[in-house]
């Protein structure tokens, strides 16, 4: 019987990548999103046609009681989750002295605590059947900042923090916990930054490239899978370098 894998954010860019590498495993998927439908149903479709059962659920993972309907749906409609990836994310990027406080709080209840209001409903029927895979998608803005993105990078660092604790508490269950912080990576987010900006963020990696979402989702199918069982706690950079 294939394992289930419930993402968020999973409509386009890495998430719809994650959810098309995990299809290629051979896992059935619950896609969560928050408002494109007809982009969420692309990411089914792209699933189905790996031969994935896919199912489209809408839900603002900033609620802790929304996230916890949404995952009783998910278990009633496709059966017992398996795997976690905590990707929804937003940005509203400005200035420090130009935020407002609900700049601030809004990326970090969608970003941060959509992530724990996720692993608080999905962990009870990990620990009962002592197995089970989270994957939390931070950022190297979590790892080393960036000027205009306090709210983004706080939360993101809030995902490092978050995936080692949860490490810790449910590691003696069998239970894995862990993060990639993706650099410059080929994204509609991305796609939109003018060129000048573009060049001096490619300027700035080693590999002098950005990544693609494709990569992101390999690396995300690695950890999600059989062969990942001795790994938990791990913030891994998929970032051309540039967080060196």
């Amino acid at each position: 019987m294939p394992k289930l894998a419930l993402i968020s954010g999973a409509s386009r860019g890495i998430g719809r990548a994650i959810s098309v590498a995990l299809a290629q495993k051979g896992f059935d998927l619950a896609l969560l999103y928050a408002g494109n439908e007809d982009s969420a149903a692309e990411t089914r479709r792209l699933c189905e046609a790996l031969g994935a059962q896919a199912r489209l659920y809408r839900c603002d993972v900033s609620g802790f009681d929304q996230s916890g309907e949404t995952v009783k749906q998910v278990l009633a409609q496709q059966g017992p989750i398996s795997a976690l990836v905590n990707n929804a994310g937003i940005t509203n990027d400005k200035l420090l002295l130009q935020m407002k406080e609900e700049d601030f709080s809004r990326v970090l209840d969608v970003n941060l605590k959509g992530a724990f209001n996720l692993i608080r409903h999905c962990a009870p029927g990990f620990i009962k059947r002592r197995e089970g895979k989270i994957l939390n998608i931070s950022s190297v803005a979590g790892l080393m900042g960036n000027a205009g993105q306090a709210n983004y990078a706080a939360a993101k660092a809030g995902l490092i923090g978050l995936t080692k604790s949860v490490a810790k508490e449910l590691a003696p269950r069998g239970i894995c916990c862990n993060a990639l912080a993706p650099g410059f990576i080929e994204t509609d987010m991305t796609a939109a930054l003018p060129a000048t900006a573009r060049e001096a963020l490619l300027s700035a990696i080693p590999l002098r490239r950005a990544g693609a979402a494709e990569e992101v989702g390999a690396l995300a199918a690695f950890l999600l899978g059989e062969s990942a069982g001795y790994i938990t706690g791990a913030v891994i950079p998929i970032d051309g370098g540039l967080s060196m």
